[in-house]
């Protein structure tokens, strides 16, 4: 199992001024819907939303490198590190999809009462990002379209993918806010909610 080690502000406040350089201009601009608003030409607007895509990839592994210089990158993704913990941004420009994993735990070691646990921070306390098991990992995932995508929420994704690693074992809590009626208490609001007010303007 990975450390248990709380994504601090300052790294957050470092990955969403990457993306906001890249981002900057790119967030005024108008979207797919809003260029192709009203068109019967279901082409054009598939062409443009195509588009969209290409640009917001183009940003993130912008933004991949100013987080990290020594990040490797494929053809439709990249791999690199954030305080010690790996993460892999992969994305489809096709179908308008990008995800960011990050390995957690081998899932060969949980018991049943863990499953369990982690179905319960999956209701209430994980938020956007969220725990997956696949090719015998327990994985932390924040998956989101790829069009679109802005610096606060690509910021806000990778600062919970990194806190679902940090927190596994004990508030099991992506930083962000604690869902009503669950079991989970209320765990490392502060990281988000300051990250959020960083990037509203972005």
């Amino acid at each position: 199992m990975i450390g248990n080690r709380v994504f601090s502000f300052l790294t957050v406040a470092a990955i969403v001024a990457a993306f906001s350089l890249s981002v900057s201009i790119a967030q005024d601009a108008p979207t797919a819907e809003d260029r192709y608003e009203g068109s019967d030409n279901e082409e054009s607007r598939k062409n443009a939303k195509n588009f969209d895509a290409l640009a917001s990839a183009a940003r993130l592994r912008d933004a991949v490198k100013r987080i990290d210089q020594n990040a490797e990158f494929g053809p439709n993704g990249a791999v690199f590190e954030v305080e010690g913990i790996s993460i892999t941004l992969v994305y489809d420009t096709e179908a308008d999809r990008m995800r960011l994993v990050a390995p957690v735990a081998d899932a060969s070691d949980l018991e049943p009462q863990d499953m369990i646990r982690l179905m319960q921070a999956n209701f209430d306390s994980t938020l956007d990002a969220r725990y997956a098991v696949a090719q015998g990992v327990l994985w932390s995932v924040f998956l989101h379209p790829l069009s679109g995508l802005h610096g606060d929420e690509f910021g806000s994704g990778l600062g919970q993918t990194i806190n679902l690693v940090a927190t596994y074992g004990t508030s099991y809590s992506s930083g962000a806010f604690v869902f009503g009626g669950g079991d989970s208490a209320k765990q490392q609001r502060e990281l988000i909610e300051e990250l959020q007010e960083k990037s509203r303007d972005i």
